[in-house]
């Protein structure tokens, strides 16, 4: 008769199994479900350590402190700099007066255009982040499906709380706020200096001139922080506020009659030459209350057209006002 094979008790074979089941799950034996997929536009979470940044178009998990650094827009640009945050590339070809710098293609390389990002080049690169802004804004569900990226509009109708915002943000992102407290006590401060002389000294027209052609510019506008921040009052408050402005020319320069004529040439800002000074040295301006007071203001064009919404370039802006206002008045020419 043979002898039936040894087993387990059935309770110390149950034992067993719970310490087997216990030693798979601390050592994560077994097959693993998969890691969730991010919704198409949502940045990946950055590995490691990171903190959930809130920006234009939602927001993002950004690493501590990234050295990595992407961008594509001339006024973030202008605001890391500010802040003294370097990159490790840029956007773009033209690089105008205080963004110089970045024309150094070996030490900033490029990265696409302001427009049209260069996808394969940035994820050779492997940024930490990627900043979008402006002209770039339409690109940003797809590089955030890629890299970690925020962006950084402004909202024409609350400039200067958006350029306020957006510095504060970045700020944040590299561990900046100091500095960033500075620069924004500076520019409240000088700002509101200004609006104590301009609510008196009359009105102005904004406009913008591009290739022969003139559009203008009002309250809320691409170009209203002249009106809304800087405390201007308008000469045409009716125009409409959109991108482009509303096409115009002399005539309605003369119908409007301004006291100060603050005038954007574009060509000028792009590096085209520039032919503003001629189209409106004309016989119908010639006979507004800003020509004739000498009150025809030439705006430094990149710095409005271009880099507009950089802390930095809204300071630019701020002091070249407050640098008109503050010369004598002049009596109207004869």
């Amino acid at each position: 008769m043979s002898t039936p094979p040894w087993r387990f008790p059935p309770l110390l074979a149950a034992l067993i199994g719970v310490a087997v089941i216990a030693l798979a799950v601390f050592f994560g034996w077994g097959p693993r479900a998969p890691a969730p997929v991010p919704p198409e536009g949502a940045a990946p979470a950055a590995p490691g350590a990171g903190r959930t940044i809130a920006h234009a178009q939602g927001s993002t998990v950004v690493t501590e402190h990234p050295k990595r650094v992407v961008v594509f827009d001339l006024a973030a640009l202008d605001t890391l700099d500010a802040l003294g945050v370097d990159v490790q590339g840029v956007a773009g070809e033209y690089f105008p007066g205080p963004l110089a710098k970045y024309a150094d293609a070996k030490k900033y390389p490029r990265y696409g255009t302001l427009f049209e990002p260069d996808y394969e080049a940035l994820h050779a690169a492997r940024p930490d982040l990627v900043i979008t802004g402006g002209r770039s804004s339409a690109r940003y569900t797809k590089l955030a499906a890629m890299v970690p990226t925020i962006d950084q509009a402004t909202d024409d109708a609350h400039f200067l709380d958006t350029v306020v915002g957006n510095t504060q943000r970045l700020a944040t992102v590299f561990g900046k706020e100091a500095q960033a407290r500075a620069l924004v006590e500076a520019l409240h401060q000088s700002i509101a200096t200004l609006k104590g002389t301009t609510a008196s000294r009359g009105k102005g027209l904004i406009v913008l001139t591009s290739g022969g052609r003139m559009s203008a510019y009002g309250p809320g506008s691409r170009f209203g922080v002249l009106h809304d921040t800087f405390g201007i009052p308008p000469a045409a408050p009716a125009l409409k506020a959109s991108l482009h402005g509303e096409a115009v020319g002399s005539e309605f320069i003369l119908e409007t009659n301004p006291d100060w004529l603050f005038v954007i040439d574009r060509d000028a800002a792009i590096g085209e030459g520039g032919g503003a000074q001629r189209l409106l040295d004309n016989e119908l301006v010639h006979q507004t209350a800003a020509w004739k007071q000498g009150q025809v203001v030439y705006l430094e064009p990149a710095n409005t057209y271009l880099i507009g919404g950089g802390i930095q370039s809204l300071r630019r802006l701020m002091e070249q006002v407050s640098n008109v206002y503050a010369k004598p008045r002049q009596p109207p020419a004869p």
